[in-house]
C-alpha cells in the first residue's frame, strides 16, 4: 500500500505531461494544416516555400521543449522570410505580414518558451519575433506603398504584438504559480520526511523508556537480593557468596548501561504514549515484591474510597512515584527501613516515601533521571513533589496529586509513563 501511495504522484505527473504534449502536438498540426493552404492561396506564396517556412514556424513550439535557443532561431528565420514570399496582388486582401495562423503560432511559441524556460527567455523570443515582423515592411516597401496597405500592416503588427505579449504575461504568471506549487509540494515532502525521522527518534525513545519501566525496577530488586544474600542466609559458603556478588555486580552494570543509553536517547518534547494501567491498588503487590528481596518496608493506605475515585492519570502517577521512590531507596540506601504512606483526601492524595539512614555505603552509582521524572509527573497533573534528606539521615519523597486531573493532563501524564530514572 505504501508503494502505491509513492507511485501515484509520479503517475499523475506522467499523465499530465503526456496530456500537455498531446495537446501541443494537436495544436501544431492544426495550425500547420491551416497555415500552408491559406498562405499559398491568399498570399501567393509558392507551395514548396509554404511547406518549408510553415514547418519552420509550427515546429518551433515543439522544438522549444528541449532546444529553446534553436527554436527561437528557427522561428525568427521563418517569421522574417515568410512575409517576403507573398505576391502583392494576392496579399493585398489578407493580413500581412502576419496571417492569422502565423499569429496564433507566434503566440503559442512565446507561451511555450515562457512557461517552460522562464520569463527572460520568453521575452527574448517575443522581442525577436516582433523585430522580424517589423523588418518585413522595410524589406518589402511595395507592400506598404499605399496608405491603406500601410495602415493594414500597422494594425496587423499591433494586434500580433499585443496578442503575443498577452500570452507572454499569462504564461509567466501561470509558470510562477506552478513553480510555487511545486516548491510547496517539495516542502510538504520534506516535512513528511522530517516527520518520519522524528517519529523514528521518538520510537527509539519510547522503546528505551519501555525498557526501563519493564527492567529497571526488577534489576534493582535483583541487585538488592544478591547484595544482601550473604546477610540474610548465614549458611552460604564462600563460593555461593562470590556468585551472589557477581550477580549483584552484573545487575549494577546493567543499570548503569541502561542509564547511559537513556541519556543519549532522551528528548524533551515527547508525544503522549499509552500508559500501563497500574494504579493505587497495585501498590501493595509492589511493596510485597520489595519485601521478598529482604528489605523492611512499611505500608500505610488511608482513604481507600477516595483513592479509588481518582482519575486513571492520578492512579498511574501515584504508582510510578511509589515505584521509583522504592527503587531509589533500595539502590541508594541498602539495608535501610522504608516507610510508604498514601493518604487520600477529598480533593488530593498525599504520598510519602521515607527511608532511614543506610547502615552501609551503597554499591551502585547514582545520577539518573528518577527525581526529575517523578516531579514532572506530579507537575503535569497540577500537583507537586519534593525530595530531600530527612532529619534522621535518610531521604524523604513527598508528593501531592489532585484527584480530579482532567483528560488533557491525563494524556500528558501518560506520556511520562515512559520516563527514565
Amino acid at each position: 500500500m505504501a508503494r502505491r501511495r509513492q507511485r501515484t504522484p509520479l503517475r499523475q505527473r506522467i499523465s499530465r505531461r503526456t496530456f500537455a504534449l498531446g495537446a501541443l502536438g494537436a495544436a501544431v498540426v492544426a495550425l500547420y494544416a491551416i497555415l500552408v493552404p491559406l498562405q499559398t492561396v491568399l498570399s501567393g506564396t509558392p507551395l514548396p516555400l509554404s511547406f518549408i517556412l510553415g514547418a519552420a514556424l509550427c515546429v518551433s513550439p515543439v522544438l522549444a521543449i528541449s532546444r529553446p535557443v534553436w527554436a527561437i532561431g528557427l522561428f525568427t528565420v521563418g517569421a522574417l522570410t515568410l512575409p517576403l514570399t507573398v505576391v502583392p496582388e494576392l496579399a493585398i486582401q489578407s493580413p500581412w505580414p502576419w496571417s492569422v495562423p502565423a499569429l496564433l503560432t507566434f503566440a503559442l511559441f512565446v507561451g511555450v518558451v515562457t512557461f517552460l524556460h522562464g520569463a527572460r527567455l520568453g521575452a527574448f523570443a517575443l522581442i525577436l519575433g516582433a523585430i522580424a515582423s517589423l523588418l518585413a515592411p522595410v524589406l518589402r516597401p511595395d507592400m506598404v506603398a499605399t496608405p491603406e496597405s500601410s495602415a493594414s500592416a500597422t494594425a496587423d503588427l499591433i494586434v500580433t504584438t499585443a496578442v503575443a505579449s498577452a500570452v507572454y504575461l499569462i504564461a509567466a504568471l501561470v509558470a510562477g504559480r506552478v513553480r510555487v506549487a511545486a516548491e510547496l509540494t517539495r516542502e510538504k515532502e520534506h516535512s513528511a520526511l522530517e516527520e518520519a525521522r522524528r517519529a523514528l527518534v521518538e520510537e527509539r525513545t519510547r522503546i528505551a523508556r519501555e525498557l526501563h519501566d519493564v527492567v529497571a525496577h526488577s534489576m534493582s530488586v535483583i541487585q538488592v537480593q544478591a547484595s544482601t544474600a550473604k546477610y540474610r542466609i548465614p549458611a552460604l559458603n564462600d563460593a555461593a557468596t562470590a556468585e551472589f556478588d557477581d550477580i549483584a555486580a552484573t545487575a549494577r552494570g546493567s543499570l548503569a548501561e541502561m542509564r547511559r543509553m537513556l541519556g543519549v536517547l532522551r528528548t524533551e518534547d515527547q508525544t503522549a504514549e499509552l500508559a500501563p494501567q497500574q494504579g493505587i491498588d497495585d501498590i501493595p503487590a509492589l511493596v510485597d515484591t520489595i519485601r521478598r528481596a529482604g528489605v523492611e518496608v512499611g505500608l500505610v493506605l488511608e482513604g481507600g474510597e477516595a483513592a479509588a475515585a481518582a482519575t486513571p492519570s492520578v492512579q498511574i502517577a501515584a504508582f510510578r512515584i511509589v515505584q521509583e521512590a522504592l527503587s531509589n531507596a533500595v539502590r541508594h540506601a541498602p539495608g535501610a527501613r522504608i516507610a510508604v504512606q498514601l493518604r487520600a483526601q477529598a480533593r488530593s492524595i498525599r504520598i510519602r516515601v521515607h527511608n532511614g539512614a543506610p547502615p552501609r555505603t551503597p554499591d551502585g552509582p547514582g545520577g539518573g533521571y528518577g527525581l526529575r521524572g517523578m516531579r514532572e509527573r506530579a507537575e503535569i497533573l497540577g500537583g507537586s513533589l519534593s525530595a530531600g534528606p530527612s532529619s534522621d539521615g535518610g531521604w524523604d519523597v513527598e508528593a501531592v496529586l489532585p484527584l480530579d486531573a482532567d483528560g488533557s493532563d491525563a494524556s500528558a501524564a501518560a506520556s511520562l509513563d515512559k520516563e527514565t530514572p
